[in-house]
């Protein structure tokens, strides 16, 4: 039957810890681990069998002279190395299977997380921590599925081998029997360290990869002031971090590898010792001594796998608990509303005395920007506040998140199709008016709508993923548009032509520009001035020139105001 992955649902996962995750992976996909389960029992069972007729056919074959007897115990042999090929291959193709399983769903549940989180995610998380969960997480959470199908064999052909050797000797039996527990109690102190140290291993690798993407999306930027050197030697002083941490791990894993070779090895050691002595007294026969013997190399291969049990639960188990802290994650503020308010209609902001009248392109321009940002937040409702739109508090409004959009320069541009990462991929869309009023035109010729757009647009300058991202906003053509410092990484002629465009595309809607650019500011049809996190003044930019010495300081940053050029 064959078998199509990634499944289409899911399905909700249990994210109350990091087992409980582990568990649900293993119930979603039941049926494939317990068939796993079945052929790895049959598999080590027969692996497990071999010493037990190799040793009767030497008493009744060779020892007896019967080559009838001999014959029929290789045929047996025959027929358990047949059965061992067939399940060895059932075994690791179900295996596989569920490593695929559980790696899928865990990416799975993971995106749509994230895009549930919207742009609550860059404020709770860092990217290489994302990139981290998809890369190593789901790997070692694959294994720790991987390892339950050959560990539970594994307890199984031990307990099979245990009971053999209490029936053929009792005190080879009850040294096993006495031993297997002793061994895996004698391991178990260095689990702990092991744990910690992978823990650890795991944060610091996220937070490597965070800066890692960090440095990567500003490049060019540090290329630009020379920075690079800076922050190379933070990342190298990061990544020594890092090593020293996989060294510990290291060193942690060779302690724990030595065990599971040292301990075994002192038990088979102590069963062929104890056989010996028995067959010397005549206790056991010499096909019983060979079957000891066999018995004893053959519990190397399950205990190892116990051991390698303990290692991989262990990883998968610190990667789940990163999985699940991610699972664990809340909307900010999630979109509840029902309320439908007039529109057009004014949005007001009490924290600071703002009210943004319908249909105009009011700019805030404020001394400190954390209140520009703090102030759009809480319009776009990504931070608490009594904001209103037409009266009704914006935790009612129906469909926020469409009616109010908040652009600002952290947004990326997905990848794919220029024309569908403008357009969101939404048909009737004024893709050209939107590319006008952002001033974009040389970036639509020079590479045409259907060019491919990397991922973050990283083909593009810093100012021309600026003026497609404000493009795609005004594109989307919401009741509010709020643009933080759109035009803060374009030249100043190209900033005067999205300047007075700006307002004509966006005619008969509410638009909000936090910025303290003059030609922006020039341009908009009101002008509100903040500091403290308060409106102080408001009215046109020249009027606030002239009548608010604060204002004029913000704006133009002690130049000369005649010397500031009029909007184009």
């Amino acid at each position: 039957m064959r078998r199509a992955l990634p499944v289409p649902d899911p399905a909700i996962p249990d994210h109350r810890s990091a087992w409980r995750y582990l568990w649900w992976l293993t119930r979603a996909q039941a049926r494939t681990v317990l068939r796993g389960i079945g052929w790895g029992v049959l598999w080590m069972l027969s692996m497990a069998l071999a010493p037990a007729v190799i040793g009767r056919a030497i008493d009744e074959g060779v020892a007896a002279g019967d080559t009838g007897a001999l014959v029929r115990w290789s045929a047996v042999l025959l027929g358990l190395a047949i059965v061992q090929a067939v399940s060895t291959a059932r075994r690791h193709r179900l295996a596989v299977f569920t490593w695929l399983g559980a790696a899928y769903r865990t990416v799975q549940v993971v995106t749509r997380q994230a895009t549930r989180l919207g742009a609550t995610l860059p404020r709770r998380i860092g990217a290489g921590e994302v990139v981290s969960v998809g890369v190593s997480d789901v790997s070692h959470i694959g294994d720790a599925l991987d390892i339950v199908i050959r560990g539970t064999s594994a307890v199984v052909a031990i307990v099979a081998v245990t009971a053999l050797m209490l029936a053929a000797s009792p005190p080879l039996g009850l040294v096993v029997l006495a031993g297997v527990p002793l061994v895996l109690v004698a391991a178990a102190p260095l689990l702990r360290p092991y744990h910690r140290h992978n823990r650890r291993l795991r944060e610091l690798v996220g937070d490597l990869n965070t800066r890692a993407t960090d440095i990567v999306a500003g490049l060019r930027v540090l290329r630009g002031i020379g920075g690079e050197a800076l922050f190379a030697e933070r990342y190298r002083a990061e990544s020594q971090r890092v090593r020293r941490a996989g060294v510990q791990v290291a060193r942690s894993e060779s302690m724990l590898a030595g065990a599971e070779a040292l301990l075994p090895g002192l038990l088979i050691v102590a069963v062929i010792w104890l056989g010996a002595r028995l067959a010397v007294s005549g206790t056991i026969t010499p096909g019983e001594l060979v079957t000891c013997y066999g018995y004893a190399v053959f519990l190397i291969h399950p205990m190892a796998t116990l051991g390698e049990a303990a290692d991989k639960l262990t990883k998968g188990h610190v990667a789940a608990g990163r999985v699940v802290g991610f699972l664990a994650l809340e909307p900010e503020l999630p979109d509840r509303g029902t309320t439908v308010p007039p529109s057009p209609a004014a949005l007001a902001d009490p924290a600071s005395g703002l009210v943004v009248r319908p249909g105009l392109l009011t700019a805030v321009a404020a001394a400190d920007p954390v209140d520009a940002r703090a102030i759009a937040d809480r319009l776009g409702r990504y931070a608490d506040g009594e904001v209103t739109y037409g009266g009704v508090p914006l935790r009612d409004v129906a469909d926020l998140r469409e009616r109010i959009i908040v652009a600002v320069n952290e947004d990326v541009l997905l990848s794919g199709r220029l024309a569908d990462t403008l357009t969101g991929g939404v048909p009737g869309r004024d893709l050209a008016g939107a590319v006008h009023a952002a001033a974009a035109e040389d970036i639509v010729d020079a590479v045409g709508l259907d060019a491919y757009v990397v991922e973050a647009g990283r083909e593009f300058s810093g100012g021309q993923q600026q003026r497609l991202r404000l493009a795609r906003a005004v594109a989307a053509d919401p009741e509010v548009l709020v643009l933080v410092e759109p035009t803060s990484a374009v030249d100043a002629h190209t900033e005067a032509r999205i300047a007075g465009r700006l307002g004509r595309a966006r005619a008969g809607r509410t638009t909000v520009v936090c910025t303290t650019s003059p030609l922006v500011l020039d341009r908009a049809d009101h002008v509100v001035f903040v500091e403290g996190g308060r409106v102080v003044a408001e009215g046109s930019h020249r009027e606030l020139l002239d009548t608010e010495p604060r204002y004029a300081a913000t704006v133009t940053r002690g130049q000369d105001r005649d010397r500031i050029p009029d909007g184009a």
